[in-house]
C-alpha cells in the first residue's frame, strides 16, 4: 500500500506544482502531498529530514539570487547594459554564445539571473518579442551546464560525491555539451527567432505598466542619461563582477555560492537605501525608514519556489525507494548507459534534478565511472519538457514574471521541444559514439 501511495503523492504533488488553480500557489499541492505522506506514515520525519538536508545549500542560492538580480534592476544596471549591447548591435546568435559561455564558465542560475532581465530589455529596445529572447538564458542553463564543474551545481555535488576532476568533465562532457549548444542555436534560429520581430502586444515592459523603465537610483547631481548609464554600469559592474569571481572561485575555498549572493544584496541593499537617502531628504512626508524598508524587494525573495522543491524532494525520495534503482542505473555497456541517461532525464523532469541525482549518485558508487557521466548528462540535459525540472527553469519562470512578460509551462516545454530537446539528443548521441569509440 505504501509503495503505490508514495508514487500517487509524488504524480499528485508534480502535477499540482505544474497545473493549479490561479487563486492556488504552485507550492500548496506539494506539501499537501508531503503532509498526507507524513500523517500516513509513508517516509517519515527522519527520512523527510534527510531528503531536505542536501537541497538547503542550493535553495538558500535561489532564495539570494532573485533579489540580487531584482536590486541590480532598481539600480539601472540592466538598462545600462541594454543600452551597450544595442549600441554595438549584437544579433540573437552573439547573445545566444553570451549566455552559453555565461552558462559554462560560470553558472547555469548566475546566468538566468543576470541574463534574462538584460534579454527582456535588449528585446524591449530592439521591438522583438523579450519571451522569444529571453528563452535563450534558459534553454543554455540546460544545454551548456555540463563542461565543467562549475557550471552547475549537480556538477558540484559529482566532484564531492565521487573525486570527479575539471579535466574528466572536460574529456566526458565538452564535447556533448559543444553538440548540445550548436544544435539548440539551429533549432532556435529555425523554429523560435523568427518569432523575434512579431513582437508580444500583451507583454508589458519591465516594471509592468508598459512605460518607460526606471531610471534607477543615480549619484547625487547626476541628471543626464549618460551619467546614469556610468554610474549604472560602474557600481553594478562592480558588483556583478566580484559576484561572478565568488560564484567561480568561492567553493574552491569552502565559500557557497548562497553566501557571496547574499553578500551582494547586502551591498546593494546599502547603495539603494543611500540613493532612497538622498532622494527623500528633501522633506517628503514619507519618513526614511519607512522609504528604506519598502525599497527593499522582500517580495521578490521567492519563498514558495523554495518550499515546492523542498516539498518535491521529501516526496520523491519516499518514492523511489521501492524502484530497483541499483539494478536500473548498473552497467557500461551502450544499451545500459542509455537506459541511465534516459531515466535520470526522466527523472529530472518529473521531481527536479537536484532530488534525482541524491537519489542516483548512492547507485553510482564513490568513483567517477560511466554511469556517473550518463546520469550527469540525464539531469543537467534532460528537464527541458517540465519547468519543475531544474532551479534555474523555475528561477526564469519567477523573473520574467516579475519583469511583467507573460509565461507559464506551456510557455517552458514549447521552447524546450523545438530547441533544447533536439540539442539534448545530439549531446546523448555524440557521448555514446564517444563510448563506442573508445574515446571515453
Amino acid at each position: 500500500m505504501d509503495r503505490w501511495l508514495s508514487f500517487v503523492l509524488l504524480m499528485a504533488g508534480v502535477a499540482s506544482a505544474i497545473r493549479h488553480p490561479p487563486w492556488l500557489p504552485a507550492w500548496a499541492g506539494p506539501v499537501l502531498a508531503v503532509l498526507v505522506d507524513l500523517a500516513v506514515g509513508v517516509t517519515g520525519p527522519d527520512r523527510s529530514a534527510r531528503a531536505v538536508h542536501p537541497l538547503v545549500q542550493p535553495v538558500a542560492f535561489l532564495l539570494a539570487a532573485v533579489p540580487l538580480a531584482v536590486m541590480l534592476d532598481e539600480l539601472g544596471f540592466f538598462r545600462a547594459v541594454a543600452a551597450r549591447v544595442n549600441r554595438r548591435g549584437g544579433g540573437p546568435g552573439y547573445l545566444w554564445a553570451l549566455a552559453a559561455i555565461v552558462t559554462t564558465v560560470l553558472n547555469l542560475d548566475a546566468g538566468v539571473v543576470l541574463l534574462t532581465p538584460l534579454y527582456v530589455r535588449v528585446a524591449h529596445e530592439r521591438g522583438w518579442d523579450p519571451l522569444v529572447l529571453a528563452a535563450q538564458p534558459v534553454l543554455l542553463a540546460c544545454l551548456a551546464s555540463s563542461a565543467l564543474p562549475v557550471s552547475n551545481l549537480t556538477n558540484l555535488i559529482a566532484v564531492s560525491w565521487a573525486g570527479a576532476s575539471t579535466a574528466q568533465f572536460v574529456t566526458h562532457l565538452a564535447l556533448p555539451s559543444l553538440a548540445a549548444s550548436s544544435v539548440g542555436w539551429w533549432c532556435y534560429h529555425r523554429w523560435c527567432a523568427a518569432g523575434l520581430h512579431g513582437g508580444s502586444p500583451g507583454v508589458a515592459a519591465p516594471g509592468g505598466d508598459g512605460q518607460a523603465d526606471r531610471a534607477g537610483p543615480s549619484p547625487a547631481g547626476a541628471g543626464d542619461d549618460g551619467a546614469d548609464e556610468r554610474y549604472a554600469l560602474r557600481v553594478g559592474g562592480g558588483v556583478v563582477g566580484g559576484a561572478l569571481v565568488g560564484f567561480t572561485c568561492g567553493p574552491l575555498v569552502g565559500v557557497q555560492p548562497w553566501v557571496v549572493a547574499l553578500v551582494a544584496d547586502a551591498l546593494l541593499a546599502v547603495l539603494l537605501t543611500r540613493a532612497v537617502a538622498r532622494r527623500s531628504a528633501a522633506g517628503a512626508a514619507t519618513s526614511w525608514s519607512a522609504r528604506t524598508w519598502a525599497s527593499l524587494p522582500w517580495r521578490a525573495v521567492p519563498v514558495g519556489t523554495a518550499i515546492m522543491v523542498f516539498g518535491l524532494g521529501v516526496l520523491a525520495t519516499g518514492a523511489t525507494r521501492y524502484l530497483p534503482t541499483g539494478q536500473l542505473l548498473r552497467g557500461a555497456s551502450l544499451p545500459s548507459l542509455a537506459r541511465e541517461t534516459g531515466l535520470a532525464a526522466l527523472a529530472a523532469n518529473l521531481v527536479n534534478n537536484l532530488p534525482a541525482l541524491l537519489v542516483a549518485l548512492p547507485k553510482l558508487g564513490h568513483h567517477a565511472g560511466p554511469e556517473l557521466w550518463a546520469v550527469l548528462l540525464g539531469v543537467n540535459m534532460g528537464p527541458v519538457l517540465l519547468v519543475t525540472g531544474s532551479l534555474a527553469s523555475l528561477l526564469w519562470m519567477s523573473t520574467l514574471r516579475r519583469l511583467g512578460v507573460g509565461v507559464g509551462p506551456a510557455e517552458f516545454t514549447r521552447f524546450g521541444l523545438r530547441s533544447a530537446l533536439p540539442g539534448a539528443a545530439a549531446a546523448f548521441a555524440v557521448a555514446l559514439a564517444l563510448r563506442a569509440a573508445g574515446l571515453h
